[in-house]
This record gives C-alpha cells, structure tokens and sequence, in this order.
C-alpha cells in the first residue's frame, strides 16, 4: 500500500484536517455561537456611514469645538479701547486730486447711566436688545438666524447682543471678518463676567453712532434735539433708539423721504416697549412722533462740501463698497470724480442767476432752492453737483432727496417707450414727432374705444386741438402724453424709466397708472440726469459714478463694474433728441440757447407749482436744475407762487437760464459738438406748420402771466392750431364715451385720490 494520505475522489486532495470545519446544524439557524452573521454591505450602500461612524463624528466635533471654545475664551483678552473710539478723518479729493474736504472730527461727550432717563435706556433695549438683562452675553441662535439671512438674500441683519455691539464699537472695529467675529464672540462672554450689565449698557449708549457725527447719546441728544441726555423724553429717545438700527436709513432731515420708513420703525420701539410692560397703552397711545431738530454741518464742510460728502458716502454704501460702520471709522482716502472749476461754474451759475432775484421782503422767497447734477454721458461720471444754498444751512440736499415729482421732464420718456415699442395710437398710426393728437383740454383719455377715467387740464386749461408730437412737447400739452401714456401702455412706459435709471420702486411710478406719463414719480435731480444722459449718448448709458478711486492704508478697494450697455435703441433715443431739440429751439426751453451750444432739452413743472425743472444735454454733457420750494426749517415741500415777484416759477425759466449759465461755461474750452442722429421712419418728414396762418406772438414783451409753461418770452395765440397744409394722420379723438365701467389699468380718478378734483397743473 502507499504511504501517501487516501482520497476517494478527485475533490479530496488533502488531509481531512486541512478542510473547512463544517459548522453543527442548529434549529434556529445560526451559527455554532447562536448569532447569525452580519451581512455584507453590497453597492451604494457601503458609502453610507454606520451610525457608529457618524456618533464617534459628532462626538469628535464636539470635544473640538468644546476645546475650542476654552482655547477661545483663555486665549482672547479684553483689550484696551480701540482707535476707532477716536475715528480718524477720512479725505475727499476733487478729480484732480486737490483737497475737497475732511470729515472724521469726532463728537462725542461721556454721561453716566444715571443722566440717561429710564424710559430712554428702556427704548434702546426694545429696539435693540429686548431680553438684555435676563439673556447671556451672546445668542449663538440670532447669530446664525443673521448669517443665513443674509446669505439667502434677506438683507445683512445683526444676531449681536446689546454685549456684542459694545464689544464691536468700543475694542474692535467695524469690519466684516471672522476673526473678527469669532473675537467679538469670546471678549463678550467674558466681559459679561467680569462687568455689571447696567456698566455694559452705560457703554453701550456711549460708544453708539446715532448719525449727523454724533458718537454716544449725549451727542446725539444734542444733534438732533438741542438738548442734553437727562432731559430727553420716552418718543424722543425711541427716535434716537431708531437710529441706531441705520442712522443714514432713518435721518428724517437729511432724507425727508424715509419719514415713513423712520415712524414705522420708532412705533416698533415704542410697541416693544409696551409688550415688556415698560410703558403703558395709554402713554403709548398719546405720544406722537418727535420730529428732531435741523441739523448743524462742522465747519469744514459748508457750502457745497458737505453736499458732496454725503453724496459720497451714499454712493460708497449703497454700492456696497464699503459699509456705513467701516467708514465713519475713517483712514480712507477717496478721490471723487467732481470737477473743482464745473462745480464752482455751477454755484456761479445758481447765484447769479436766482438767487441774486430773490430778496428778503417776500416770505416765498426764502423758500427758493436748487438743485443740480451734471454727467458726462460716455463715461457716466457726475463731473459736478450742486446740493443747496449752504450745507451747514440747509442740511437736506436737493441733488439726491427723492419726494419732488419730475413734472413734464418724465415726458420724452413717454415718446421714447412709444418709438422703443413701436406703439400705435387708438387707429392704428405709428407714433413718430409728425404724430398728431387732440391736445383738447380735460379730453377723456380712451383705451381700445372705452373711457378710462383720466382727463387731466393742460396748464391754465388751454385747448389746443389737433398738434402734433413734436408741437404737444414744445408746450408740455398734458392731453395728448395722457393718452399717449395709454397707447404705449402704462407697464412699458414704467420698464423704460426703469431701464433709463429711474428706481424701480420710485413713489408713484407704478402707482398712478394713468397719471405717470404727466411727470408724478419723485427720482431725485440725480437719477433723472442719468436719464438724460442716456439720451445723448443714443441709448448707452454707464452707471454713473460719484468715485473714482478709494484707498485706505496704500490699498485699492475694488469698485464696481460699469460696463456700457443699451438701455434704449438708438432710433428711440435719437428722435426722441430730435423733438427735445426742438423745445430748445422753439418751445418752452428756449432760454437755454444761451448756451451757445447745440441742445436738446425738456421743461417740468410740478403739481401746486412745488418744483420747476430744466432737464437738458448737449452731446458732451447731461445737465438737469431743479428749483425746488422747501421750507428752510422743516424741509417740507411749499409752494413758488410769487417767488422772485413772478406768478410762478417755470422750468424755462430759472432752470433754464441756470443750465445754460453752467453749460457754457463746464463746456467752455472744448469744440463745439453736434448731435448725430437716425430718427425713426416717419420722423424725417417735415412737421406741419399751422402756425402760417396764426399771429405770431411778440417775442420780447409777453409777461410770465399770459404763458405760465416755461418761456416768458412766447405766447402761443389762443386761435393755435389751425390746419396744417401737410394731411396729418387723423387725430385721436375719443369715441362718444358711454361704457358702463372704465378699464382696470387706468384710475378712475386721476393721479392720487381726489387729483381731478382738484384739477392738478403739470406743466412744462
């Protein structure tokens, strides 16, 4: 026999003890050890991790985020009182680079908790901090409530303590880092341990910005109402309380406009402060709101300066470029695109062309401001800006204040959404300059043969039958851009604004439907320039820019993109120039011939007669001047009857006459320029002159009274217009107006509640 092991098979190639121990049956199935084996994760699942995997995570997270937090809290020290407690200046340069002003000079006077009425103190906490005394030093919830809110595109909001912002104002600074962040996060919980919370608050109000350079509450109780701290009432000090939320937001002097926007937000105060029972219903109930006081410029920024700064600082933070906090810490250097000799020109022009009219025996006339701003439509850089008469005399500034409507000016959008649009009227006719509408005074506008509702005057009720476009312009003829509004469409016109630079939520553009074509949307001087601007560069426009350079310790900060785009076809824009052309010409802007140059232009005047514009270009340069009235206490809109001893006061005249004074002189060392246009089909055609058979007015002894739409030097017969000898395109005359009920797009009334009753007045 053989020694080697015995196999039965082919299979059995080994010893029996090198094979796999067969494991005993058992009833249930499992193994030799009575558990059944795990099974193997197969496909996607192996990527899950087990729950171990994910529990010894978190708990790994946690030991380091705890170590972290001890780290933290024994690594960070309280430090002394930062720099930004004494904020250094910041410097604004002309374009040239020469000095414009310094701001930074800090205004800031320490009281005690004890000078600080409870009431007040309790008005701070119910804007800022509701639970201060009873919470912790930070909320790490409000912390990442803020910061997902404003990653999602709610708006940049504050998870921080009243603790917090203390820390934030008085031992770091302002900007938006995470170290930052994360040091604010620990000197807060320690400083919560080691100091009282009322010391906490006593610093709090003290290191606080309330706006108007106003550092701490005694500061701020003297800016705005005249006052110190301990006599300051419960409304008054939730009105300082407001500000602190954004004081440039709820300044109620410098931007009148957010008036509504600041009672809204002191009525929150004041209602937080019943909720905590620190004030009852009753006392609630009668306070009203406590309208602070003018307010008073440094003296290194009087006269235009002040203006200019504020603008600047607008443009830089509204802009996102650097935040209100960081910069009033100062150290920037910010080199503007103002032209030092077109801004003086402008004063000049402003002084020697009004102001030197008014006197002092007329009341009305203390009420005479203006306003200005002037671009340079290929670059979109304001080259010149003219705010008011004195920055530490009237502080709010008529360049960028948002509540006077435009009046005619907002016309020539009106045309330019029609040939953008290639709008028809109610029969079907093309709508060019040779266009002709029935300028009938208080006609009932019509929308597809039904009566919308909406007849406004023409200014001092004249009719003027069957005129044409580029005629209804030269006279800001409101009946025929009422139903031209509606041929367009009132959204298109609202999109053409929109797109030329006029906000979107400007009060009254989307509002009053019927009425927007007549000039009720309140853009500032400002954002209508960037309108005009687009005219004359055909269509293209460039944001404009009040910057051209900012640095802060040797280092750029990144500015915005503007690059070009076309806002508005050129077709559109160009004949749009061709009839503004002929308001220059012959219409109600004749005054701004003086310029020398070749201009196009556009008169405006505003409801109740508040605000006279003259919104003009030459192909160089976009210039709009705006007389405003504006009580020279409270800033609130008055009326110009009377102003200068005239009737009124109209966009061809001190406007006019400002805009051609600055104009050439801004443009006096250049060549003069002509517009080059292509005009829409139709606009080649020569205009109809009705006029052949008319008187032809006298030229140099109408009074203001006989023509109150612009021009005192034109006055159009009352028999205008007769027939042209050129067959028009049949006017459009309303149908026999008998629908029951006018269309849903157009008031029944006019431009706000009640205007037809009172026969409003636009006018050029």
């Amino acid at each position: 026999m053989s020694d080697d092991p015995q196999h039965d098979g082919p299979e059995n190639t080994g010893p029996p003890e090198w094979g796999p121990r067969p494991e005993a049956p058992t009833t249930s199935g499992k193994g030799a050890e009575g558990k059944k084996p795990r099974p193997r994760r197969t496909g996607w699942r192996r990527v899950i991790p087990t729950w171990r995997t994910v529990l010894g995570t978190v708990l790994l997270l946690l030991l380091l985020l705890a170590g972290g937090m001890v780290a933290g809290y024994l690594i960070v020290d309280i430090p002394p009182a930062n720099s930004a407690a004494k904020a250094q200046s910041n410097v604004y340069l002309y374009a040239d680079g020469s000095e414009l002003a310094r701001d930074g000079e800090v205004n800031r006077e320490n009281v005690s908790l004890s000078q600080i009425p409870k009431s007040v103190q309790e008005a701070v906490l119910a804007a800022e901090d509701r639970d201060f005394y009873s919470e912790s030093a930070v909320d790490p919830a409000a912390m990442v409530r803020a910061g997902w809110n404003t990653l999602t595109g709610k708006g940049k909001q504050s998870g921080s303590t009243i603790t917090q912002q203390y820390v934030k104002n008085y031992y770091l600074g302002q900007e938006q880092t995470v170290t930052r962040k994360a040091k604010e996060f620990f000197i807060a919980i320690k400083l919560d341990r080691e100091v009282s919370k009322a010391d906490i608050l006593e610093g709090y109000l003290n290191s606080s910005y309330y706006g108007r350079n106003a550092y701490g509450i005694q500061a701020a109780a003297q800016a705005y109402y005249g006052k110190n701290s301990e006599e300051l009432t419960t409304a008054q000090g939730a009105y300082l309380a407001t500000l602190l939320n954004a004081p440039s937001a709820y300044d109620i002097t410098a931007h009148p406009e957010n008036k509504p926007r600041a009672v809204a937000r002191w009525e929150y105060v004041l209602d937080g402060m019943v909720t905590k029972k620190w004030l009852s219903q009753a006392q609630r109930s009668s306070m009203k709101f406590p309208a602070p006081g003018p307010a008073k410029a440094s003296a290194g920024l009087s006269g235009q300066r002040g203006y200019l700064v504020e603008a600047v600082r607008d443009y830089l933070t509204g802009n996102d470029i650097v935040d209100e906090d960081t910069l009033r810490t100062g150290g920037y250097r910010i080199t503007t695109t103002i032209d030092k000799d077109r801004e003086d020109a402008f004063v000049d022009a402003v002084d020697s062309r009004m102001m030197d009219e008014l006197g002092d025996s007329r009341k009305v006339d203390s009420y005479v401001r203006a306003g200005g701003a002037s671009i340079d439509p290929e670059t979109g850089r304001v080259v010149a800006l003219y705010g008011g008469i004195d920055f530490a005399k009237q502080y709010v500034n008529s360049a960028t204040r948002h509540d006077y409507q435009v009046g005619s000016t907002f016309k020539p959008i009106v045309f330019a959404s029609a040939v953008q649009n290639n709008a028809t009227t109610q029969d079907g006719a093309r709508i060019t300059p040779n266009t002709v509408y029935d300028g009938t005074n208080k006609r009932m506008t019509v929308n597809n043969g039904s009566p919308t509702g909406f007849a406004p005057a023409n200014e001092d009720d004249r009719s003027y039958g069957p005129i044409t476009v580029t005629e209804a312009t030269d006279k800001s003829v409101n009946a025929v851009y009422a139903q031209m509004g509606i041929d367009v469409g009132p959204t298109k016109v609202k999109n053409t604004a929109v797109d030329l630079g006029i906000p979107a939520d400007t009060p009254s553009l989307a509002s009053s439907q019927g009425a927007v074509s007549l000039g009720t949307a309140t853009p500032s001087v400002l954002e209508m320039t960037q309108v005009y601007a687009s005219f004359a560069q055909h269509g293209k426009q460039r944001p404009y820019t009040l910057v051209d350079k900012v640095s802060k310790s040797g280092e750029d900060l990144q500015l915005p993109e503007r690059a070009e785009a076309t806002v508005l076809g050129r077709e559109a824009a160009d004949t749009t120039t061709s009839i503004l052309r002929s308001v220059v010409d012959g219409g109600t802007g004749t005054a701004a011939q003086a310029a020398g140059r070749p201009a196009a232009g556009k008169t405006g005047t505003a409801e109740e007669d508040k605000a006279a514009w003259f919104a003009g270009y030459t192909p160089e340069l976009a210039t709009v001047v705006a007389v405003l009235g504006q009580n020279p206490v409270s800033a609130a809109q008055e009326p110009l009857y009377g102003a200068a001893g005239l009737p009124r006061i109209n966009g061809g005249g001190f406007p006019a006459e400002i805009w051609a004074d600055y104009t050439a002189a801004a443009l006096e060392d250049e060549p003069v320029r002509d517009f080059d246009l292509e005009l829409e089909e139709g606009a080649e055609s020569p205009v109809p002159q009705p006029t052949t058979t008319a008187p032809v007015p006298p030229t140099d002894t109408a009074s203001p009274t006989t023509e109150p739409t612009g021009d005192p030097t034109i006055t159009p017969p009352t028999d205008f217009p007769t027939p042209p000898t050129i067959e028009p395109p049949t006017p459009t005359f309303p149908t026999e107006p008998q629908p029951p009920e006018p269309t849903e797009d157009f008031p029944t009334v006019g431009p706000e509640d009640g205007a037809l009753a009172r026969q409003p007045r636009w006018g050029g």
